[in-house]
């Protein structure tokens, strides 16, 4: 059995080669930037919810009601005359980028962490490329990917902006299946 120490190289390289591809995804490729757009009228939009003191944090479904209430009359004419969704309410300020820089970096080294341990329980040193790279990524994939379907089903999210998300966590699976199977151990 390998030890899971002895996988700092790839899960290193793996992680940082998921930030930077993300990075350039986000940053310097154009599909992403049609995922948001501006509300309408966004100044009494946001206007109208500061007034309403809603605070950062929780999220907030609209119009609220009780689940055992679904069915009632008065909930089935507010669902029907709309808007409906989900909102969720960040801080005030600028963004704090260095922030989540961090905690995406770190959710990445948890990922290849994770699909290092996989590999290490079913995987022994020698394997070939093509074997730890299949477990590497298919574990990877299921941490960064798998759960973006559940946005779209339950969250009412564009299943266009989920796709993306989707071909990127294929891409963050693939390199962090080809940083393991390059580097895995063929003797201890």
């Amino acid at each position: 059995m390998i030890p899971l120490t002895a996988l700092w190289l790839p899960i290193l390289l793996s992680t940082v080669a998921v930030f930077f591809a993300s990075f350039i995804m986000h940053m310097v490729l154009s599909y992403h930037r049609s995922d948001y757009r501006k509300l309408p009228d966004e100044d009494h939009v946001t206007d109208a919810l500061r007034n309403a003191a809603v605070v950062p944090g929780p999220a907030y479904y609209f119009p609220y009601f009780a689940f055992k209430d679904m069915k009632s009359p008065a909930v089935v004419e507010q669902l029907k005359r709309g808007p409906v969704g989900f909102l969720t309410v960040l801080p005030s300020g600028p963004p704090t980028m260095g922030k989540h820089l961090v905690q995406w970096f770190v959710y990445c080294a948890v990922i290849s962490l994770l699909a290092a341990y996989l590999a290490v329980e079913t995987l022994g040193p020698g394997s070939g490329f093509q074997h730890v790279f299949s477990v590497v990524s298919i574990a990877a994939f299921l941490g960064y990917g798998a759960a973006h379907a559940q946005e779209s089903i339950w969250g009412g999210r564009s299943w266009v902006v989920t796709m993306k998300h989707i071909f990127d966590s294929v891409i963050f699976a693939l390199l962090t299946g080809t940083a393991f199977g390059w580097l895995w151990p063929q003797s201890l």
